[in-house]
Parts: structure tokens; sequence; C-alpha cells
């Protein structure tokens, strides 16, 4: 577990953004099960992916169409709700920084850390935004 100092302000650039910090399995179940559409990103530490990861999920989420939920659960602090997240991921591993779209509780649209590192934020957005088009 990293120190909560650490962390802050990267918690804080998406949930400034409007995303909601889920910090249990119960609550993210809840979020991904209900109705409608929820965008769910793995935030991390990580520099090199997860520098370009926050900045795409906000443009995407600031732009058109966007889901119904923005939640965030953080790699490295809260493992069970971490681990309820990449549960519904499956079958894809786990990554971070990784984004998912659900729809009325199913995978949509996932965006893992090899599709994240070495792309700029717009580029990624534009992923984000094109499946939010589709399914939101």
């Amino acid at each position: 577990m990293y120190p909560e100092y650490l962390v802050a302000p990267m918690r804080s650039d998406l949930t400034n953004a409007g995303f909601e910090d889920l910090k249990n399995a119960d609550d993210v179940i809840k979020a991904i099960e209900s109705e409608g559409t929820t965008f769910v990103v793995v935030n991390s530490v990580c520099g090199c992916a997860a520098a370009n990861a926050r900045p795409a999920a906000k443009i995407a989420a600031l732009n058109g169409k966007k889901p119904t939920k923005l939640v965030t659960v953080f790699a490295g602090m809260e493992k069970d709700a971490v681990d309820a997240a990449r549960n519904q991921m499956l079958p894809y591993p786990p990554s971070s920084p990784s984004m998912a779209l659900f729809k009325d509780g199913k995978l949509v649209h996932i965006i893992e850390r090899h599709q994240i590192e070495g792309r700029p934020a717009q580029m990624i957005a534009d992923n984000l935004i094109g499946a939010f088009e589709e399914y939101c």
C-alpha cells in the first residue's frame, strides 16, 4: 500500500472532475451492476501510463455523451475495491491503469495498460469517446 499523501493528488485529479472514488467491493459491484452505463478507471501511481490515463479519462468524460456513472478505484490502495473491479473486467488480466465501460452490468469496452503506454491522452480519449458514443 502506498502512503495516502502520495496518492492524494492523483485521486483528486479524478474526483475533482466528477469521478466517485470507491473504496470497498460492495460499492464497486453496486455501481457496475446498476442500470445504465458505468465508466471505471483503475487509477495508478505509474507515471509512464497513468500520467496520460487520467487526462484521457477527464477529456472523454467532459466530451459529448457520457456514462451514467463515473467511478474510480486506486490500485495499490483499497485492495478489495480494486479486486472487485478487476473481477468484473474478466477475462482481461489485471492492469493498472486501465479503464472499462459497463452497460447494464456487462463489460462493453476496455482499455488496458498496454493500450495506454506511449499514447497521448487525446488518442486515448478519442477511443473512449467513441465507446461513449456507441454505448451511452
